[in-house]
């Protein structure tokens, strides 16, 4: 596949009246209640593209997570932003949304009830629901992955290193390090990382995958027509506050991040980078990202 190019993403003035962005617009905040933080991606995406975001900040009280998705109307079209991602947004039709839960987001197909494309699926099928959180569902197997430098996704190639979620600095984090290279932590904790692409499965279709911290969750929808231009969906709902936008490089790697993986690649743990002689921000990035 050809390399998608690098496009700065930004969240879409249009959004939820409980969000505010910040003067980047890479981050949304919900502010108020737990509804109406519906954001949408300022640009539509390519094929092979994804929209990830780092959840910043929770709200302790509330009940559901953060929903993402994909969307075929352009923001500047709806009367009104939907109060709900699910079921407001997708009720009006050509919007594929999921709820991402603590453990169970991988979708369970039923491959004789697959269609292929072409098969006349015209509005996309929907494959997944995800709003049921069963702890039974959790898989504690530890997960080999990350020996690829790459997620995989059909003929669409993604650098991981952006993809996983890294603790916050602090004093276990060395820990929680190892936590995360396992994807053993729940997806909806803070600093999780949940990103959202499509793929062309056909000239005028495509399947949408959901990925969690480098984790290909499956095509939670298929047959999405992609004729008209699709526009990522985030929902900052109920126990997710406030999320960031994590810029991804699908070229080469820029000399920041190569500072960063060589840093890293020498150091114990990521409190030890704060005894090296280097400029604060340069401190920060590599405990950060």
């Amino acid at each position: 596949m050809e390399a998608v190019p690098d496009q700065f993403m930004e969240f879409h003035p249009i959004h939820g009246t409980n969000v505010q962005l910040d003067y980047s617009a890479t981050q949304a905040t919900r502010v108020e209640s737990f509804a109406n933080g519906v954001c949408f991606s300022k640009q539509p995406l390519k094929p092979g593209e994804i929209f990830l975001v780092e959840i910043e900040d929770k709200e302790l009280g509330w009940c559901g997570h953060l929903r993402i998705g994909l969307t075929a109307r352009d923001p500047r079209d709806l009367e009104v932003v939907p109060e709900y991602s699910i079921p407001d947004l997708t009720d009006l039709g050509d919007s594929w949304v999921f709820a991402i839960t603590r453990n169970h987001n991988k979708v369970a197909e039923e491959v004789e009830n697959v269609q292929e494309p072409g098969d006349g699926l015209l509005g996309g099928q929907r494959l997944g629901r995800g709003e049921v959180e069963n702890q039974d569902d959790a898989i504690s197997k530890p997960k080999t992955f990350f020996t690829d430098s790459h997620l995989h996704i059909g003929n669409v190639r993604i650098p991981r290193d952006k993809l996983v979620g890294r603790s916050r600095p602090g004093r276990f984090s060395h820990i929680l390090d190892d936590l995360y290279k396992t994807n053993a932590l729940p997806p909806t904790a803070r600093r999780s990382r949940i990103g959202v692409l499509y793929v062309q499965k056909g000239p005028d279709l495509g399947d949408m995958h959901i990925i969690i911290n480098g984790e290909d969750m499956g095509a939670s929808a298929r047959g999405i027509p992609t004729i008209e231009p699709l526009y990522a969906v985030v929902d900052v709902f109920a126990a997710t506050k406030c999320v960031r936008i994590v810029q991804v490089e699908y070229g080469f790697s820029s000399l920041q991040t190569l500072c960063r993986k060589s840093i890293q690649k020498h150091i114990v743990h990521r409190m030890a980078i704060d005894w090296l002689e280097l400029p604060e921000a340069l401190k920060r990035f590599c405990k950060y990202e």
